[in-house]
């Protein structure tokens, strides 16, 4: 049986919780206090070199000083948009920085689908998806995630078993693909290297979706972003195998 998520009444009684939001009320007032374009033009600084946190501390701000060191050399406001996430994950007046991160979505929506990296479009579109009223973009954004955790373990798959890129096709198992339909598991057959128009005909439907809301272009952001030649996942490989122009299914 799936493990339910706690009721609000369960949470209420759990200090810890209250714990992880003390002081939310600040971050969130000076960010009220400041420009957005103000916020894209100014680099954040520091002595420290960039780094990813890792875990989650209960005290806020130790836990958002962490998180700000992943934006040491980029814009202020990508940081700000992270604290927003931190603090509606926290449950922290959740409408009111909810108000507000939708607020610099649709204000400066190119600039942060094109500058944050994959993990804060995909933070974003979770965001939408528990906290907006518009069922049209609660559905879009749940593109976002299915398409990555997919992928996500699939390549942590491969990590495991130790298969890298040194792995060779094999020859008599592309023969089959090529020749007759293979079964892989619940009447899904085999991609067809090369020619086939699946994953074509996917992004086609998948645009056509995300043109019904203006925020849509995060999901195809992170959809554009799987096939780049530096992120190395089963969408980049499969691109590097296709040979049809017909049925391209990336820029």
């Amino acid at each position: 049986m799936i493990v339910r998520r706690k009721s609000a009444f369960e949470k209420w009684f759990s200090f810890t919780r209250h714990r992880r939001r003390f002081g939310a009320e600040a971050h969130a007032g000076a960010l009220d206090a400041k420009d957005f374009a103000a916020l894209r033009a100014s680099i954040i600084s520091g002595d420290e070199t960039a780094q990813y946190a890792h875990g989650a501390s209960v005290d806020l701000n130790a836990h958002l000083a962490k998180v700000r060191r992943e934006f040491i050399g980029q814009s202020e406001l990508l940081y700000q948009h992270a604290m927003l996430i931190v603090l509606i994950r926290r449950e922290a007046d959740v409408a009111a920085n909810y108000a507000r991160f939708k607020r610099m979505w649709m204000a400066e929506r190119d600039f942060l689908a094109q500058q944050l990296d994959m993990r804060w479009l995909i933070s974003a579109c979770d965001t939408f998806i528990d906290h907006d009223d518009d069922p049209v973009l609660r559905a879009i954004a749940m593109n976002g995630p299915l398409l990555v955790n997919t992928v996500k373990l699939g390549e942590t798959e491969r990590y495991i078993l130790g298969i890298n890129d040194a792995t060779r096709d094999q020859q008599a198992s592309l023969d089959a693909l090529w020749s007759h339909r293979v079964g892989l598991f619940d009447g899904v057959a085999g991609f067809i290297p090369g020619t086939d128009d699946t994953v074509r005909n996917m992004r086609w439907r998948l645009e056509s979706v995300c043109d019904l809301h203006p925020l849509g272009v995060v999901v195809m952001e992170i959809f554009k972003r799987l096939q780049r030649d530096a992120n190395d996942n089963v969408y980049l490989r499969f691109k590097r195998r296709h040979t049809r122009e017909k049925t391209r299914w990336w820029d």
